[in-house]
């Protein structure tokens, strides 16, 4: 767990290190319990439970299985004395009640008294019943109360990092709040839709591969050529009756498959086995964040006395409690100097795929590709699969991916090869990260690739392994609906069979990696219970890198992106300020409750973000029902002195500053202010948390971070952030699963 605290085998917590926005997260869990004509468990006790042991006020636990029922509660990490005990009664009368016989349970600071494993209740004299109990006790930071928000709300306390408030959470409904009828919204929430804008690219289901980069050599025609645009007819395939040219095999990139026992011997490769082993937390939306702290409570990754073995430290270390540092001057510092030191090819990196087919390879490098661009590090995704359609077709059978398949073998080592060509030229035209996704399953495949990587780019392996068989099944049926080497396929069933037959083809030969730099992603494609291995990883980059696959998942779930109602400042034209909303302003935020409240109805383990700003938690207010969370990295762009100004006062009276925001939106800085650059940097923790969760997301803010954010899902350039409509009264929803992100857009007032 870190380093402040372990747990016992009650679920207790040892070490009195706790982080003072820390909470206790208590679990109550009752098994093999069946209905009993109407009696239901339920717990009753002391402060700060209900703080009362009258039984009709008694917390009643929700059904988490056809036996298993559950109650969970937030409390303060030092909190006194909670006793407590179940019993069993009516949900909707008090009587009649059948308490559970002994002492009182006794829960102190997260240790639970006794060794009292099975709660007994006395019918009769004759008739008694007996059923586990399982009560743990867990240490949990702010936004893990966001996401296991259950049922005692008023035990969450707000919590300050650093000594100001960047995050705090406020999940006691507001009461009082009328929405008033007359903004009700129609049932038909697609009354609401209006048209995304026409640029872009993700408002529909699009195949990721399909997104790629195409090859540099590939004519008009569809056929490759050499340089000079001209096409070498040396041999060609058969396939399914057309002819396709086959050019004679570039210089560069004649195949040499070295011994994998003599690759990269002496090259300072960590010759131990042992990786550092990423294992996120067992409950639900409990995955960590590593190596940064920016102020949001995320852990840090600590190298233990094994060079290649890490631990999570979850204490916020005392030192730290100082402002974030201004603009992004710290990471810039360091991603310049991890250029600067270190080989000629460090400052190119190439992230290889490794893995079956139906794994979530292109996905995760789909994402990762996103990510890293949206950061400013120029990126591309190289995906071999669209090299081979392009090359030999689309519809070749199974027979073609087999290991005993010469020619097969041959035709693909040909186009990875072409693939890796066309990334190392791009790499030396001044490209930083490659993506390279291609199955790469066996060690003379992936030490061909290094060999070409000689001197050119830094190679680390992205291993994605996944043991869940229901997740390989609906990966595999999407690729039967989306890829194109099915799609003139009309018998689905016969397209199943044949990837089955592949994904067998593929499976005989498969050898996981074990040579070079690596990161393996095992059972991390669902989200839940998955393990990050590394090893020989290092850099600040790649340390990046490996932040957000830990803090990734496929899971589908919506967020909701909008500005604030209109403020006061919106109609007198000025930026920045602290204003409250209009009457307009009002009846915007009445009308996103009642459509929050039927979009999200069925979901229990949603959440609303705002930034600190008063216009923003004026809008949320008439929310209720959802834990709300206040981010002072969704604050909107620091005008600096500008601030309270209109564009017309900064024309006349700073023109000089006027017409150097007019020239470059994006690197412009206010004078004492932001640029858009820096509002990027410091919405990172922001996204990785958007990532991370697995429930519906409702993120109220400000022109200038929505702009930044919308560009992350919707993989916008850097260039067009400052130019991206975000109207006001508009609900930008942005769907984010397996088969991508898409978007959708609800306007509710003019």
């Amino acid at each position: 767990m870190g380093t402040g605290s372990s747990k016992n085998a009650d679920g207790g917590l040892h070490g009195s290190e706790e982080r003072e926005d820390q909470q206790l997260y208590v679990s109550l869990k009752m098994e093999k319990y069946k209905l009993k004509g109407e009696l239901i468990p339920h717990v009753y006790g002391s402060v700060p439970l209900v703080g009362s042991w009258d039984s009709s006020k008694a917390l009643s636990m929700e059904r988490e299985s056809t036996s298993t029922w559950e109650l969970s509660f937030v409390v303060p990490p030092n909190h006194e004395t909670l006793d407590f005990k179940f019993l069993l009664k009516p949900k909707y009368s008090s009587a009649p009640v059948i308490v559970e016989e002994g002492p009182n349970r006794v829960l102190t600071g997260g240790h639970l008294q006794g060794d009292t494993r099975l709660v007994i209740f006395r019918l009769s004299a004759d008739e008694v019943l007996e059923y586990p109990v399982v009560i743990k006790a867990d240490t949990v930071s702010p936004f893990d109360l966001a996401a296991s928000w259950r049922a005692y709300q008023e035990n969450l306390q707000p919590s300050t990092v650093r000594g100001i408030p960047d995050v705090s959470i406020n999940s006691v409904p507001e009461t009082g709040i009328e929405n008033g009828s007359s903004v009700s919204l129609e049932l038909d929430l697609e009354h609401y839709v209006i048209p995304a804008p026409s640029t872009s690219t993700n408002s529909g289901l699009v195949y990721a591969a399909n997104m790629t980069e195409t090859p540099r050599y590939l004519t008009r025609s569809g056929v490759f050529s050499n340089s000079e645009g001209s096409v070498n007819p040396s041999h060609s395939i058969k396939d399914s009756g057309v002819s396709v040219d086959r050019p004679a095999p570039i210089k560069e990139m004649e195949i040499v498959v070295p011994d994998p026992a003599k690759v990269y011997s002496g090259s300072g490769m960590v010759e131990s086995k042992s990786v550092g082993t990423f294992s996120p937390l067992q409950k639900q939306d409990s995955h960590r964040g590593i190596f940064v702290d920016r102020g949001v409570g995320s852990p840090r990754l600590v190298k233990s006395a094994s060079t290649t073995t890490f631990s999570f430290d979850l204490k916020l270390l005392s030192e730290t409690k100082k402002p974030m540092p201004a603009a992004a001057g710290a990471v810039a510092a360091a991603a310049v100097a991890d250029q600067m030191l270190g080989p000629k090819e460090d400052s190119h990196l190439a992230i290889v795929l490794v893995g079956l087919p139906a794994r979530g390879k292109t996905f995760t490098a789909a994402k990762l590709t996103r990510y890293l661009r949206w950061l400013g590090h120029d990126t591309k995704h190289f995906n071999v699969g669209k090299y081979r359609r392009l090359k030999h077709g689309a519809n070749q059978t199974a027979d073609f991916f087999r290991g005993d398949n010469e020619e097969g073998v041959e035709a693909r080592n040909e186009v990875a090869a072409l693939a890796m060509e066309d990334m190392i030229s791009w790499m030396q035209e001044g490209g930083q990260v490659g993506i390279f996704d291609a199955t790469n399953s066996t060690r003379r495949r992936r030490n061909m690739l290094m060999k070409m990587a000689e001197g050119k780019c830094k190679i680390i392996f992205l291993e994605t392994i996944c043991n869940d068989e229901s997740i390989i099944e609906r990966n595999i049926r999407l690729k039967i609906q989306q890829s194109p080497d099915y799609a003139e396929e009309p018998d689905y069933e016969a397209g199943l069979r044949d990837f089955k037959n592949r994904l067998a083809n593929y499976g005989k030969v498969y050898e996981p990696v074990e040579e070079g730099s690596y990161i393996k992603m095992i059972d991390m494609v669902g989200g839940h219970d998955g393990i990050i291995q590394v090893n020989n990883i290092s850099g600040y980059l790649p340390g990046r890198i490996v932040f957000f696959l830990v803090n990734t998942h496929l899971t589908p779930r919506p967020i909701l992106l909008t500005r604030h109602g209109e403020s006061l400042d919106n109609v007198r034209g000025r930026i920045g300020g602290d204003t409250v909303i209009s009457d307009a302003g009002e009846l915007y935020a009445k009308k996103l409750a009642n459509f929050v409240e039927k979009r999200l109805k069925s979901e229990r383990a949603a959440s609303i973000w705002t930034s600190t700003l008063q216009r923003t938690i004026l809008t949320a207010s008439p929310i209720v029902g959802f834990p709300k969370i206040q981010w002072r990295a969704l604050d909107e762009i620091n005008a600096g002195v500008c601030d309270g100004m209109t564009y017309e006062e900064i024309k006349k009276n700073m023109p000089e500053e006027y017409e150097a925001r007019k020239k470059d939106k994006l690197r412009y800085r206010y004078p004492r202010g932001e640029s858009y650059l820096d509002v990027i940097q410091r919405l990172e923790p922001v996204i990785i948390e958007l990532e991370r969760q697995r429930g519906p997301v409702v993120v109220i803010s400000h022109q200038a971070v929505l702009r930044a954010l919308y560009a992350y899902f919707a993989d916008r350039p850097l260039q067009e952030i400052p130019h991206i409509e975000v109207p006001l009264h508009t609900i930008i929803e942005i769907q984010m699963g397996v088969s991508g992100v898409q978007e959708k857009r609800y306007k509710l007032m003019d």
